[in-house]
């Protein structure tokens, strides 16, 4: 038996952020970072707040690849905001900060059952995602990073999935090209894992597919003039429906092995993911041993080749001429082409390879790849991906 969910309730268009002057709490606290408070996008959320009665605590700490002492301190933010706690949490930012807030309400959970946290109702979670890319403001998904290992940790539990998604294309408009190509690319890999995956339906392909060609048509727009709104739009919706076709059918070893070598190296996880894409679905789809042999991966692949309008007598023609309009698109929006062009050390990096595959192979995300990998494999694609 198969299940699909759609958990998180969207509002979305133009003054989308007004729905905040509508709830009906007393006490919001706000997980956010410092460039949210610095460049004023906070007073946006405040604003409407302060309109509907509500009383806010901002906790600020927020950095990137969210450690797991950040939601610690975020955590003893929380219980000592008020005299009673908070019954709304809402995350202003990017993938960190809705991360954070993710672990804030995963381990809050278990401070309750110890009895630290006497108040046993969950507050409401809202998601105000402020780039278009993670798709977590609908997803149960949540990576935290150890700080002493350099791990990243993905957490999956639907105490984590918010209940409610702000989509306000005012909080991406000035989101830089760097910062808009990374995250964008990052929606394309979670649409195409999900398309690709073991657990993809019917369901979730209509929503992979969507994302696929809005991506297709719409980041080299966004990249190029961040103030087009209707490419800006599409990428907002993009993000969010490659969210819930990801929520559902789970990711694979692209993401598996940005987790690991993102960690590893303080990369950007789009750009890592970027980076991986074209070498992983040349593993999964057997190019090289491909010849007249059937292989699920490639088959899909070769439908997203279809729906792209991308040409081939076989389905290995067909993948084939995907990668190269991946290639294409990935050098558009100015992703290095390897890990050395990214600026990593080549003896640092080649002599983590065999650390970095078994992390990406004991990653969650992994398990729904439709290959099942071996270790040496991996380190042979990232011994690849470092100069090719």
């Amino acid at each position: 038996m198969n299940e699909f969910q759609i958990a998180t309730k969207i509002y979305f268009g133009i003054d989308s952020l007004k729905y905040l002057s509508r709830l009906k709490y007393k006490r919001a606290f706000i997980v956010t970072d410092p460039f949210i408070i610095q460049s004023n996008i906070i007073n946006k959320i405040s604003t409407h707040l302060e309109n509907a009665g509500i009383s806010y605590k901002i906790f600020t700490e927020v950095v990137p690849n969210p450690p797991v002492s950040s939601i610690v301190k975020g955590i003893k933010a929380f219980t000592e905001s008020y005299n009673l706690l908070p019954d709304v949490i809402i995350a202003v930012g990017g993938g960190s900060a809705i991360d954070t807030a993710k672990g804030i309400c995963f381990f809050r959970q278990y401070f309750t059952k110890e009895g630290i946290l006497k108040d046993d109702n969950a507050p409401r979670f809202i998601a105000i995602p402020t780039t278009s890319g993670t798709g977590s403001e609908v997803t149960d998904y949540c990576v935290i990073t150890d700080e002493k290992t350099g791990t990243k940790h993905v957490l999956v539990d639907d105490i984590m999935v918010p209940d409610e998604a702000i989509l306000d294309i005012e909080l991406v408009k000035t989101v830089p090209p760097t910062v808009t190509a990374d995250t964008g690319v990052d929606v394309l890999v979670h649409a195409i894992e999900a398309y690709v995956s073991v657990k993809a339906s019917d369901f979730t392909d209509a929503l992979a597919q969507k994302a696929i060609e809005l991506v297709f048509d719409y980041l080299p727009i966004a990249y190029k003039n961040g103030k087009d709104e209707v490419a800006r739009t599409k990428m907002h919706h993009a993000s969010s429906l490659a969210g819930m076709a990801f929520f559902n059918t789970g990711l694979g070893i692209n993401h598996g092995m940005a987790h690991a070598v993102g960690a590893k190296f303080n990369l950007s996880h789009g750009r890592a993911n970027g980076i991986l894409l074209p070498h992983v679905m040349r593993y999964n789809s057997c190019l090289q041993e491909m010849q007249d042999k059937s292989v699920r991966a490639a088959e899909r692949y070769a439908q997203i080749a279809e729906f792209l309008g991308i040409s081939g007598k076989t389905s290995k023609e067909k993948v084939e001429g995907l990668i190269k309009q991946i290639e294409d698109l990935l050098k558009e929006v100015k992703i290095p082409n390897n890990f050395k062009d990214a600026g990593i050390s080549y003896s640092e990096y080649m002599s983590s390879v065999s650390e970095l595959a078994v992390e990406a192979i004991n990653d969650k995300c992994t398990a729904t790849n439709p290959k099942v990998p071996l270790q040496f494999e991996i380190e042979e694609l990232f011994k690849t991906a470092f100069s090719e």
